[in-house]
């Protein structure tokens, strides 16, 4: 029975690991993974690690001085893995959709409550104050949403706004084939959006996509939704933007410096970090602590999803969601093994 270290652990992951695994030994830790905490992974053969853990060189060169031979992500962004010193080291593997339909639907609630500053009513009537002024919102239908990011979650979010007859725009740098989508260049869905969300993954070419020349580009009290990474939007121009106007509202489920915060009680601690500071003390700002992803069936695919990855890689079997630099920068001259071989390397 191969046993698995599991970082990061969190109650509700553990409670869908139990109940579906048969076949390995858990080790549930409530360490993130980092190069000084790899070293918990002793005897283990895998390690299952999640969005912020620090996966960087030093701790790749650990794990695998370890025996660690798999680095399952429960998710499917990896821009915190140095895929580059994990290739012919240690295999990475990934959950490439577990619920499109969570992070759209929390991404359309981030804009509902924003927009109508239910957070704030919530707030009032709890004290008994009636009182409408300052709640004023807009009408969604027949506004214009530019969707930044049009995979599996995006294409599930175009599907809902227009259900609110929005008018949809969208902009990728791989725009999908045979849909209706209408795409634009990026330039022309900033300036005609009343309302922007980000859909698309973390990586260089989308590292602040909303910096302070693109904020100057968007019209006066643009929304701003991000479901996605934190590091798509320059934190520093999103409080320029909300302080001068252009952003009316922002409605976040992630931020730039996230992993020293999300997913852990600090309300009794002084948070250290002026940004994030700033964004929650803001009323037009909406700020979520990375859990659109948190379903039922979500966790249950994410589960299911790690399990048969394991299977696949320890049963010496195709490893259909592995993942590795060379497959993943669609360089043919070097590309991986996997399409002969089934496996990156």
């Amino acid at each position: 029975m191969a046993k698995i270290a599991f970082y990061d652990t969190k109650p509700y992951d553990q409670e869908w690991f139990d109940e579906l695994n048969r076949k390995y030994e858990i080790i549930y830790l409530e360490n993130k993974l980092t190069p000084v905490t790899a070293n918990l992974a002793v005897g283990c053969e895998a390690v299952c690690a999640f969005v912020n853990d620090d996966i960087g060189a030093k701790t790749i060169d650990t794990l695998h001085s370890l025996g660690v031979k798999l680095i399952a992500m429960r998710c499917s962004g990896y821009n915190n893995v140095d895929m580059n010193a994990a290739h012919g080291k240690i295999h990475v593997v990934r959950v490439p959709a577990y619920s499109p339909y969570a992070v759209a639907e929390h991404t359309m609630a981030l804009l509902l409550t924003l927009n109508r500053k239910l957070h704030r009513a919530y707030n009032r009537t709890r004290d008994f104050n009636f009182s409408l002024v300052g709640l004023t919102g807009m009408d969604l239908y027949g506004k214009t949403i530019g969707v930044i990011g049009t995979g599996k979650i995006g294409r599930v979010f175009i599907d809902i706004c227009r259900g609110f007859g929005m008018n949809v725009i969208a902009y990728d740098l791989f725009p999908a084939s045979n849909t209706d989508i209408y795409y634009v260049d990026l330039e022309t869905l900033l300036k005609e959006s009343h309302i922007i969300s980000l859909h698309c993954p973390l990586n260089e070419k989308t590292k602040h996509l909303l910096d302070a020349r693109a904020f100057t580009q968007m019209r006066k009290g643009t929304i701003i939704l991000n479901t996605s990474r934190g590091a798509l939007i320059d934190t520093g121009a999103l409080l320029d933007a909300l302080n001068n106007g252009k952003v009316g509202g922002a409605g976040l489920d992630v931020y730039e410096e996230e992993s020293d915060f999300f997913y852990q009680d600090l309300s009794g601690t002084i948070i250290k970090d002026d940004q994030l500071a700033l964004l929650v003390s803001r009323p037009n700002v909406l700020l979520t602590s990375h859990q659109a992803f948190l379903t039922d069936e979500a966790l249950a695919n994410i589960a299911e999803t790690t399990l048969l990855n394991l299977d696949e890689f320890f049963g010496n079997n195709r490893i259909i969601n592995e993942i590795c630099y060379l497959c993943e920068s669609g360089k043919v001259a070097n590309k991986c093994n996997k399409e002969k071989t089934g496996r990156c390397f």
